[in-house]
Order: structure tokens, then sequence, then C-alpha cells
């Protein structure tokens, strides 16, 4: 999918839509805590305005002192802006709604899209010894989406398995495709999650069967069901891999953490 990687260079993934409730911060969180639980070392950078990465591991707005804001500003290092998080491997780079003006501050700037880039790429960032950064997107295609896809070696795309899911995919693949031309050529779609899944419901086996039909083994054999415990954890500020460590929502993010090290293993030169 990518090309080897360094030994010391962490693997850059985003986990973008553009489309708004597909679970992507809760992908994010999850996917995080899963790979960490394996002891990997991850490193989650929000890139959304909402900070809803943030606060679900339980980063306070007034705990947020150096932010992604201030990375892709260059006011701070990677090093600098990097917060602990309750969930052992797992570290944060916290995001404010600062974040929200950057299309506007960042119009006049000639390398605008490749800020985020500049600053995980650097050697300094590979000195730090992290497996992964996950970079949770906002929900639309703009400049910070951007600048995450050009950063990224790959990207995983949550998938909701409701009407519409697959058109709405349309449009980031065309997305990445002009990133490829103009900016990361070696970009790849890591896989795709399908989300909020029940299998009771025909709608759901049948988005999933078009998306398996139409991407191939694009998509994770895993599935993340709906399951209440996903929703709670947020407001307990956990990954439900804290919260309720038994539950469906726990196991599927497990596996797919699993079936995400099988993808990516060979990515890494010996």
């Amino acid at each position: 999918m990518v090309k080897d990687l360094k030994k010391a260079e962490p693997l850059i993934i985003a986990i973008a839509n553009q489309k708004g409730g597909v679970g992507k911060t809760t992908t994010t969180i999850n996917l995080g805590a899963a790979l960490a639980e394996r002891k990997k070392r991850v490193l989650l950078i929000d890139l959304d305005p909402q900070g809803n990465a943030s606060t679900g591991l339980g980063i306070d707005n007034s705990q947020r002192k150096a932010t992604t804001y201030d990375l892709i500003a260059g006011d701070v290092t990677v090093a600098d802006a990097i917060q602990n998080t309750s969930v052992a491997h797992l570290d944060i780079i916290p995001a404010t709604t600062d974040l929200s003006s950057a299309d506007l501050e960042l119009v006049d700037n000639a390398k605008r899209s490749f800020l985020l880039r500049d600053v995980l790429r650097s050697d300094s960032v590979d000195t730090l010894g992290y497996d992964y950064i996950l970079i949770d997107c906002p929900p639309s295609l703009n400049i910070l989406t951007v600048n995450a896809m050009v950063a990224a070696h790959s990207i995983i795309v949550p998938l909701q398995s409701e009407f519409f899911a697959l058109e709405g995919l349309s449009q980031l693949i065309l997305t990445v495709r002009d990133v490829r031309q103009t900016a990361n050529p070696d970009l790849r779609i890591e896989g795709i999650a399908l989300t909020m899944y029940d299998q009771r419901n025909n709608l759901s086996l049948q988005v999933e069967d078009d998306a398996r039909e139409n991407m191939g083994d694009m998509v994770f054999k895993t599935v993340i069901p709906r399951n209440v415990r996903l929703s709670e954890a947020p407001s307990y500020a956990l990954p439900v891999l804290a919260y309720d460590s038994s539950s469906k929502g726990s196991m599927a993010y497990r596996a797919l953490a699993a079936e995400l090290i099988e993808r990516t293993k060979k990515k890494r030169a010996a």
C-alpha cells in the first residue's frame, strides 16, 4: 500500500470522511486505544476544530496549552505539544476552536497544504518512538483535511452503514486522487471500515454487500457494530476499551487494530 518505512518512522494514517456522524472520531480514539493495548506507541493528532477526540480522551479545554493550531502555525514542535492520556502508550496533540480559522488564515500561504507534512515527516518526530500517528480529520474536505492527506502515508475511511454511503465515498476518492497527483504521490487508502453496523438490519447488509462488491479487499473484514457502550464512552472521557473492555464495540476495535497491524507490518523495513 505504501512504501517501506524507515525502522524509526511512524506510520501516519489520516482517519477521514467529509460526511459528519460516520464514527470518524470514535474510530480514531478506539483504534488508537486498541493499538496501544497491543503495546504499539500511538500519537493521536486532533485536527478537528470541534476537539471531540481531545474531549473523548479526557483533555479538558483548560489543559490544551499547546494545540494542533500552534503546531501548524509553527509556534511549537511536536514534542512540545504532546500530552499524555489516561491510556498507556497513547498520547495526543489536542485541538481547540482556533483551528476553525485555518482556512482563512492560510489562504495566502504558498505552502499551506504542506504545513502538517513538514512537521510530522521530520527526523525529530522519528526519534519520539511512535509506531502510529493517527490524524482525526474534520468532517469536510477543507485545508485541514488536505494537510492531513498530504502528511499521511495512508487513509482509513469510516463508512456508515446507511443509504447513500457509497455516494459520499466517491468524492473522497476523487480528493485522494487529486492529492496524489499534486502533493503526495504515495498516498493510498489503507482501508474502509464499516461503522454503525446492525446485522439485524437489511440496509446494513446491503451496504456491506455493495461496499465489498465495489471496493473489494479495500474494505476491512472487521465491521464496527452499533453499540450502546460505544456511544456512552465519550461522556466518561474514555475509549470504549477502558469503559467496557468486554463490550462488542471493544472487541470490534481490537479486531480492527489486529487487521491494521497485519496490513501494515510489511510496510516497515526490517
